[in-house]
């Protein structure tokens, strides 16, 4: 029996953080550093005054304290209503207002920073659809995801009653450790008889290892149980070379774990790096094979906006000794992303915003 396996990174269904929409790539790295610096802050014990006077700063700077609708800021503090305990306070004007840390440490207020997020245009969740109704993998590793509830909408009202392709029967998606609520998940014709999960993975410092997670789905095809280990490494954006290289070792280990329980495992998703980097050759010294050096694929390297360099190469389908003899066919879905003058989008793709993604859709057809 021929299963098709592939990976997208769908850039949330619905809604994403506006930052990401900043066609500056300076400018939205440059806030997101500062959303990571503030959320380091706020996860101190106990705020010095150098703490707080700096966490005042990152408010004020990107007009964190104004609440009104049409404001610009791409980040805000969501305090637990009803406690009377608060982290800062607001006097004078608000363009130009006096910020104050009241909160003695992170246990003195309940509450977190979060990313302002957007709604995507109804084009481009339409258009995230075409792409998962084309590939029309039997099993579809899904990263950049909200949460299950998301994925189970997307699956029956925009790919199903909208599109009029067959949902998928079977849905799985686990929260993992990203402040901005991006998970990986999946959707699947077969039966999902299990997960592991490894959000507490530790890492470094005390922190936890995986960025969002690294959850094992086991799948029952044809009474032959299927290992899917999904990720989404830690970004470029800001370096992070050495957190991924920790994460593809541990992920090395899991894959070798799961050859002991079948033969039949993938390693999916998106790792944030091209194929010789370290990380990425962390697993394929493994004896992992990525499904686009599979004699059958002939397209360019990436999968990344126009995908035309080795540098565009992030998201991956890499299988077990076992399974890549059974590779037939591997084939990227690129018409999703806006890149007219590389290649020829859906026509219902007219621009980034109406984009599905920045990501292409991976997938191999296997006979298993």
């Amino acid at each position: 029996m021929t299963i098709r396996i592939g990976t997208f990174n769908a850039e949330n269904l619905f809604r994403r953080p506006k930052v990401f929409a900043l066609q500056d790539d300076t400018e939205r790295d440059r806030i997101l550093e500062d959303f990571n610096e503030l959320v380091a802050l706020l996860e101190k014990d106990t705020y010095a005054p150098a703490d707080k006077e700096r966490i005042a700063e990152l408010i004020k700077e990107h007009q964190v304290h104004n609440g009104e609708p049409d404001s610009p800021r791409p980040f805000f503090i969501n305090e637990l209503k009803g406690t009377g305990a608060k982290l800062f306070t607001v006097s004078g004007p608000v363009d130009n207002p006096t910020i104050k840390v009241v909160a003695k440490g992170r246990g003195d207020w309940p509450g977190w920073a979060e990313l302002v997020r957007g709604d995507l245009s109804w084009q481009a969740v339409q258009n995230t659809a075409r792409v998962v109704a084309e590939v029309n993998a039997d099993i579809l590793l899904t990263v950049e995801v909200e949460d299950r509830v998301t994925l189970e909408r997307f699956n029956e009202h925009v790919l199903g009653e909208t599109l009029g392709h067959q949902p998928y029967p079977f849905n799985l998606l686990i929260d993992g450790n990203d402040p901005r609520g991006i998970d990986v998940g999946i959707l699947s014709r077969h039966p999902i008889t299990s997960v592991r999960s490894h959000l507490f993975d530790p890492g470094q410092g005390g922190r936890r290892l995986f960025s969002r997670d690294c959850p094992e789905f086991e799948i029952a095809v044809n009474g032959t149980p299927l290992w899917i280990l999904g990720n989404h490494f830690k970004s470029k954006r800001g370096g992070g070379e050495g957190l991924r290289k920790a994460q593809a070792k541990r992920v090395r280990e899991l894959y070798e774990a799961a050859l002991q329980r079948s033969d039949h495992v993938v390693v999916a998703g998106d790792l944030n790096d091209f194929m010789a980097s370290p990380p990425v050759k962390t697993l394929l010294d493994a004896g992992l094979q990525d499904a686009m050096t599979h004699r059958t694929y002939t397209g360019d390297p990436g999968t990344h906006g126009p995908g035309t360099g080795e540098d565009d190469k992030l998201d991956y389908v890499m299988f077990s000794p076992a399974l890549w003899d059974l590779v037939e066919h591997v084939e990227v879905e690129r018409r999703g992303i806006w890149a007219p003058r590389t290649f020829k989008p859906f026509p219902t793709v007219t621009s980034h915003a109406t984009q599905a993604s920045d990501h292409a859709a991976l997938y191999a057809d296997v006979d298993i």
